[in-house]
Formats: structure tokens, sequence, C-alpha cells
């Protein structure tokens, strides 16, 4: 990159903090109606997957040798990740006001059973260890058997850093000793102002900087071809960017998801590996 790029970037950039950083931005109830909608949809989708062991994983419905292909990527050691779109009526789904995350990633962890996953998956206790610096601690707040409301500090460095407080009501499925599933979704997002110091406080909910507003994750993992293969679909909301910035920070944004996925996923191999 030239000298004049490079200027023109940092001023571009350091624009960008600033406006994040002093501008508000406030949910407004059309955009989290509009989520709602488009999580119902993805959902419902979900659940017609869940409920077919034919198709149980996105690669299930796959013809049979582009399966064959990406199961041989995937027991080489690849990490798949691509973003994915929810449709109605053939359309793409559209949040007024908001920006939606949604993607897709699956891995394959040799030499591990369901079971094993099923235990990291809900040692909460652990996770600011396992999957730090983005989740800083976890902790069960509530469980009535496979429900369970937890409880995370979440960490983000992206444009700028932000922390936050956050709930999430998980339900966990066992179908079978060999499949398992879970469904995580937000029931309080709070960004934290001056997280760590005495002056900590919380943003009211929904009337923050807007860089996360609500957040679903699903987790499915299935037990085959010695080991386990293990898929997540992310879908957050956040705010707009405001359109003069628009054509340097959505190809940023879009990168922060997939970076995000691939620390969890790598983080959650590991983890199972050395066990």
């Amino acid at each position: 990159m030239s000298p004049r790029k490079k200027s023109l970037l940092s001023v571009v950039l350091t624009s960008l903090v600033l406006c994040f950083r002093t501008s508000g931005s406030e949910l407004e109830p059309p955009t989290a109606q509009a989520y709602e909608e488009y999580v119902k949809t993805a959902q419902a989708r979900m659940q017609n997957e869940v409920n077919d062991p034919g198709h149980f994983l996105r690669i299930d419905g796959l013809p049979d040798a582009q399966k064959a292909a990406v199961i041989s990527r995937l027991r080489s050691g690849e990490l798949i990740i691509q973003p994915m779109t929810t449709t109605e009526h053939q359309a793409p789904v559209q949040i007024p006001g908001g920006l939606v995350h949604h993607w897709f990633a699956i891995a394959f962890i040799p030499g591990v059973t369901a079971r094993q996953v099923l235990q990291l998956s809900q040692h909460y206790d652990r996770y600011g260890e396992l999957y730090k610096p983005d989740v800083q601690y976890a902790k069960i707040l509530n469980r009535e058997g496979d429900h369970l409301r937890v409880h995370y500090r979440f960490y983000r460095n992206t444009i700028v850093s932000v922390v936050y407080d956050a709930e999430f009501e998980i339900d966990y499925s066992m179908p079978n000793s060999s499949t398992n599933y879970s469904l995580a979704r937000s029931i309080r997002i709070a960004e934290v102002q001056n997280p760590g110091k005495s002056s900590e406080r919380e943003y009211p909910v929904g009337k923050d900087h807007g860089y996360m507003w609500r957040l679903n994750f699903d987790s499915r993992w299935v037990e085959r071809d010695g080991g386990v293969y293990l898929q997540v679909e992310f879908l957050a909301l956040s705010r707009t960017v405001p359109a003069v910035f628009a054509w340097l920070v959505n190809p940023y944004m879009c990168a922060i998801p997939r970076d995000y996925l691939t620390r969890y996923m790598d983080a959650t191999r590991t983890a199972l590996l050395r066990r």
C-alpha cells in the first residue's frame, strides 16, 4: 500500500473510531421485531434439520460427490466457515436499522466422542480459560434439567474495545448417544462502561454503541467416522454503519464473526484433543 493510501486509511479509521465512541445507537422496536422474525425463520429451518437424522448436519444435504469432497477436507483438518442468509419468499429477510451477522462453521475432531463434546460444552467455569480473550468468564445462574441460564462477560477488540455482560437461555437436546445439539439465545446484552474500574457501570440495554444487540448460537455435533463433526451457526444483530464509512467498514465487519468462529472452533478442538 502506498504512503498516500496508508495516510488516507489512517484518517478514515481515526474518524470512524471517534464516530463510534462518541455516537450512541438505540435499538428501535422495528429493528428488534425484524430480527426476531429473521431468527424465527432461521430456527424453523434448523428444527427441520435436527428432526431429520439424514440431514442433521448441513453437509448431509449436499449431493454425494460434493459431500464426500467436503468430508475429505474436514477430515484432513480444515475448518470450513461460510456466511449465510435467511430468505423468505425467495428473498433475503431485511432488517431495517440493523445489520445481521449470520455465519456457519464446521470441523471434524478425530478420536473424541459426542459425550466428551457435551461435557466440555457444559463446563462453563472453564470458558474464561478456553475461549479467552473473547470470553472473560461464564457461570451458570440457573439449571432445570437440560435448560440453563448462563451469564457471560464478553470482550471484543475490533474497531474499538468493548465489554458486555450477557445472559443466555440455553437448551440442550440429546436425541441419542451419538447426536447432540444446543440452542443458545441472548435474553440480555448490556455494554459495560469503564470495565474493571471503580466507575464501571452498564449502559441501558439497547441504548449503547450498538456493537452487539442480540446473539443466537446453535451448536450440533454427531459422532461419526471415528470422531465428531462439530457444527455451529452464529447469528447476531448490530447497529448499521454510517453510509460514509460503509465502503470501508462492511468488509471489516464481515470478518469479525469469521475471526471469532475460527478462534472458537480451534479452541474447542484443541481442548478436546488434549483430554
